[in-house]
This record gives structure tokens, sequence and C-alpha cells, in this order.
């Protein structure tokens, strides 16, 4: 635990690093317990292992549609924060992460938004295939599939040039919608909806750079209208750029 009192920065970080910072999170710990709590259940509950495979490749299917559903329409939705009780949470789930894209401590997504969701997704699906067994597999094979996705998000942050084509290729697309244009390559490890629903771009000449790549859309004049981030932030923003917001008045 007390490697994580400290900041994570991934610009400066190495492979083992990260290795090491990624397994001792404490979300992380969280989906490894509760998988292995799952496939216990499974063993317990299953007759045959055969209507298992369904639920499990429905859980692996149905993922990368959800994420990118999820990130485009939520996270970069700008309804969030305009609402005094939903900015928080939206400043600490996506906001701060494209505010400082190398922090680790904000790119993993908080566990009261992501194992809701999880759950939400893989229980039913699984439930319907192959009864409480299915949910139990459905259920890890989402978390599982977590843990995947979010160690090769930190990868693409990280200050590592991996050989594996695999990587290269989501680390450049990924890195495209941190610093070029946020809107597209909503995928992390899959980028096939972005293909189906017209937000991939494979390299930068193929769309003009965003102007609100770093801050979502929360320009100061958003701010001025919906305070609440731009307070939690203390007035500034962490995009490199030296401006403070100008934090509206009390009267506001």
């Amino acid at each position: 635990m007390s490697l994580w009192n400290r900041t994570h920065n991934l610009d400066r970080m190495t492979l083992p690093e990260l290795v090491r910072a990624f397994f001792t999170y404490p979300p992380v710990l969280t989906y490894i317990a509760l998988s292995v709590v799952s496939i216990a259940l499974v063993l317990r509950w299953m007759g045959s292992p055969l209507p298992l495979i369904p639920a499990v490749a429905a859980s692996i299917l149905v993922y990368p549609l959800v994420w990118y559903l999820l990130h485009r329409f939520v996270l970069h939705g700008r309804y969030l924060y305009k609402n005094r009780l939903t900015a928080a949470g939206w400043k600490r789930i996506h906001f701060d992460h494209h505010q400082d894209p190398h922090n680790l401590r904000v790119l993993f997504g908080a566990l009261y938004t992501t194992l809701p969701t999880i759950a939400a997704i893989t229980l039913p699906v699984g439930y319907l295939i192959a009864g409480p067994a299915g949910a139990a597999a459905a259920f890890a094979t989402g978390l599982v599939t977590t843990i995947f996705y979010e160690f090769c998000h930190c990868v693409q942050h990280l200050n590592f040039a991996p050989k594996s084509k695999f990587l290269q290729r989501i680390k450049r697309l990924h890195l495209q919608h941190h610093f070029y244009n946020e809107q597209g390559n909503y995928g992390i490890t899959n980028y096939a909806w972005d293909k189906l629903l017209g937000t991939y771009y494979g390299a930068p000449r193929e769309r003009q750079k965003s102007a609100t790549v770093f801050n979502l859309g929360y320009t100061e004049e958003e701010a001025l209208r919906y305070p609440w981030v731009a307070a939690l932030s203390h007035g500034t923003r962490g995009d490199g750029n030296p401006r403070r917001f100008r934090v509206a008045s009390s009267e506001n």
C-alpha cells in the first residue's frame, strides 16, 4: 500500500516499475480477488462446462461495445460537468485523466463506477445463457478483461516502446485520442466499433487538430457557467496551459 502514497508518472516509469505498481494497486487487487471468488463459484455451481463457453464468449464480445458507448457518450459527454451532483465524479473518472494523461493515479477507473458497470453488463448475460454458474463465469470474464484493458491502457501512456505490433498500434491510436483529437479512437484495445461507427482515424492527417483535446470541452467559458469542476481543480488546468480558469463568483 505504501507504494501508492506517492505520485506515479508514467512518462518517468520503466515497465518493471509499472508492473509492480499495477499489481499493488488496490482496485486491481480487488478485481483479482473478485475474479478468484467468481471462479470458485463457477466450480461450485456448474454442471457441464459446455454452457459456460457461450457465456464467456458473450461477455468478451459485449465488452468493447459497452466501453465504446460509455467512453464516447458518457465520459466525453458534457452533461456530467453541468450538474453539481455528477461534476466531481466526471472530474475523477475522466477529466483528470485527459488533463494529465501520464498520471497513473487517475488513469484507472474508480471502483464505484467500474464494478457496478461490469456487473450490470455481465451478470444478466451470463445468467440468461447458463444460470448462476454462467453469471459467475461472465462476471469473472469481465473482471479479467478489465485488468487486461487497464494494463494495456497503462502501457499506452508509459514511456516505453513496445515490441509487439498489437501494442504499438493501440498505443499510437490511443495517444492520438489524447494529444491530437479526442473525438475519435474511443477504443482501448479494440477499435472495431470506432470503424463501424465512423470515429476511427488511423493518422492525425485524417482529422483536424482539436482545441479541446485536453479539457474535453470544459473551457473557461463553461467553467464560468458550471464552476464545480474548476473549483475542485483549484481553478487551474493541468494540460500544460498556464492560463487559469476564471472561477465564477458566488453570485453565479
